[in-house]
């Protein structure tokens, strides 16, 4: 955790979780858990080699949505990294916009094309679940970034949410004295990171904060309006002093729950709001005093295509 000594509470609190990576290999036969598990072949024939070597790789990226600069420079960055590094790789992308039912379809296209790999970001853990093991079924290498789903998969590239949720938790803790009412504006419903941030915050507070509490959450899906949209209505329902902090699952929903607070003339209320992802965006925000955190996460750029 990175801070700036406190001026009017003012800190950057900025805490870098190491990803959690289990690489598979193209071309490796097999199932792969470990960095080196296809470093200690035999390289065979040097004819074999060439083959290799020529051959064109397909992989499908299939995004959950466009819409936040995180997930943004998640395709890009793996993308430009492939350019670069590896001139035998074709992409193909996809963008969900936000719909599990069209992230769904994305992925049975991309089985149907017989791609090589597929990096996918599920836009929902369970609902990706079933199409994901198809893909893995059909022969097809899958790399999961950022969140998982509920089978097994070739690689998985992200990090521990849990403890960005505890880590934000603490820096409230802190800002309040031990005692608070806070707002806590959740992901997507069902996506894996929406679950263990949740939980990670909602059990520190449990075993360690007795005279903090959540009296209020809801999903606004990482986007920036719906944040807003919801801290509207509870600046509404409560009355100045009522509401002491709010948690936001990600810097955009944060962003948006901070102009809520500054349009309604709630700005002297004094709400501390912490949040997760650590985006150029949410850094300056707490730099500028509108966050009092915001936690680094990975975002599998380029580790997702540097691992297969």
């Amino acid at each position: 955790m990175v801070s700036m000594k406190k001026t009017a509470a003012k800190r950057i609190a900025a805490l870098v979780l190491s990803a959690t990576v289990f690489a598979g290999c193209i071309g490796c036969s097999g199932k792969s858990e470990t960095a080196s598990s296809g470093a200690g072949k035999s390289s065979g024939s040097a004819s074999s080699s060439a083959e290799t070597a020529d051959k064109k790789y397909v992989i499908g990226f299939s995004q959950r949505s466009m819409d936040n600069p995180l997930l943004v420079a998640m395709v890009n960055e793996n993308i430009e990294y492939a350019k670069k590094n590896y001139p035998n790789i074709e992409f193909i992308t996809t963008d969900a916009n936000g719909s599990t039912s069209k992230q769904v379809s994305d992925m049975e296209d991309l089985i149907a094309k017989k791609v090589d790999l597929i990096m996918i970001s599920p836009q929902e853990t369970g609902a990706l679940t079933d199409v994901t093991k198809r893909a893995m079924d059909a022969g097809i290498k899958v790399v999961a970034i950022d969140r998982n789903v509920d089978t097994e998969v070739t690689s998985f590239v992200g990090a521990d949410n849990k403890p960005m949720g505890a880590a934000a938790v603490k820096v409230l803790n802190e800002e309040l004295n031990g005692k608070g009412s806070i707002i806590e504006i959740q992901g997507t419903a069902g996506a894996s990171a929406t679950l263990d941030r949740s939980a990670g915050f909602n059990n520190y507070i449990k075993e360690n904060c007795p005279d903090m509490k959540v009296v209020a959450t809801q999903y606004c899906n990482f986007n920036r309006n719906d944040g807003m949209k919801y801290m509207e209505d509870m600046l509404q329902r409560f009355k100045s002093g009522e509401i002491t902090a709010v948690y936001a699952h990600n810097d955009e929903m944060a962003l948006g729950a901070y102009e809520a607070i500054k349009a309604a003339n709630r700005l002297s209320d004094g709400i501390k709001i912490a949040s997760l992802d650590g985006t150029e965006v949410g850094i300056e925000a707490v730099k500028a005093g509108k966050l009092v955190c915001t936690d680094m996460y990975p975002y599998g750029a380029p580790e997702g295509i540097d691992f297969i």
